[in-house]
This record gives structure tokens, sequence and C-alpha cells, in this order.
């Protein structure tokens, strides 16, 4: 399962729709409460976090990597992406605990093999 929160319709919908043309589980975690309820119903390999919306990133950021994160938190990639202009912002986040952390043009093209490898395909 792949857990995603995104700022924007745009972004979920593309996330969505690419991963249901792929045969890939992928479900919303927009906030604390909907990523614990995914985490304890789910096998959840990967969480995409978009960082224009960096006070949902930081929240979701804080349960799989902060101080009373457990096994099962840790265990989840978790893949970051956002404007290519905020420095701090994706260093921020990398040094937070995400797996990677790129920009929105990079993150776009690199989205089927993100959702394919998170799949194990």
């Amino acid at each position: 399962m792949i857990l995603y929160a995104a700022a924007d319709l745009v972004w979920a919908t593309r996330i969505k729709s690419l991963a249901d043309d792929m045969g890939v589980p992928c479900r919303p975690a927009r906030n604390e409460k909907m990523l614990r309820d995914r985490l304890a119903d789910s096998d959840v390999r990967t969480v995409l976090l978009d960082l224009d919306a960096p006070d949902q990133a930081r929240e979701l950021l804080g349960v799989l990597r902060g101080p009373d994160a457990g096994d099962r938190e840790r265990a989840v990639k978790i893949i970051a992406w956002g404007p290519h202009v905020a420095v701090d912002l994706l260093a921020e986040t990398r040094e937070a605990g995400a797996d990677e952390v790129m920009t929105r043009g990079a993150f776009a093209n690199a989205l089927p093999t993100i959702l394919a490898k998170s799949a194990g395909a």
C-alpha cells in the first residue's frame, strides 16, 4: 500500500490515477489520524509527502520518524517532493528523516518508477 498527502487535487488525482492504472493500491492520508488508521489496517510501504503543504508534511513525518515512532512507522519509506526554490524546506525534510527528497519536476518524472518500486514490481 502506498499513501499520499498531496497539497492539491491536481497532485492527488495524478498520483491516484497513475496508481490505479498500474494496479498499485494507493490511498490518501491527509492527517495524523488518517495515517495512523492506514498504518493499523494496511501493509504500508511508502508515504508520498507534498511539501507544498509543509505543516501537513511535518505532521506526518513526525508520526513516521518522530521520537514516538515504532518499528512499523520507521519501516515505511518516505518520499517527499516540493518546489525547487524551497531549498531550506527540502533540506529540513531530509534532516527530519525522509528517505528521498526531490523537486516537483523530478518527482513528476519519477512517479511511475516510484509507484512500481513501492509496489514491489
